[in-house]
């Protein structure tokens, strides 16, 4: 399935409604062979990133995008949702967001969507 920018724009809307921080997604076309978006997420506490997880878990589905794979629950310090090779997001604490840099192994992504980072 092709994502279009008012599915992905949902998406981030989705992030938001949890009030996720620091949210970037990032085109991964022609970049990556695994998926043509990323969505990076901070939730500031464990326990908000696995609010934000259950709600993209819940609405996705609602908006034609299928939950293939979730992996880092219980713990919740990092999220990792595969939506079938069209998106991957990644939904992480602080710590775990500064710590891996997502954003630097994906330099030469364009940045499509960017919010600052609230502290």
């Amino acid at each position: 399935m092709e994502l279009d920018q008012k599915m992905l724009n949902q998406v981030v809307g989705y992030v938001e409604d949890k009030k996720g921080g620091d949210i970037t997604l990032l085109n991964l076309k022609g970049i990556s062979m695994v998926t043509d978006y990323c969505l990076l997420v901070t939730g500031n506490t464990t326990t908000q990133v696995k609010a934000i997880t259950d709600h993209l878990e819940e609405k996705l589905p609602e908006i034609g995008i299928p939950v293939i794979h979730l992996e880092g629950l219980p713990t919740a310090n990092w999220v990792l949702m595969d939506c079938g090779g069209d998106l991957v997001i990644h939904v992480m604490t602080p710590d775990q967001r500064e710590f891996y840099q997502l954003e630097r192994l994906w330099k030469d992504a364009e940045v499509m969507s960017s919010s600052p980072a609230e502290h």
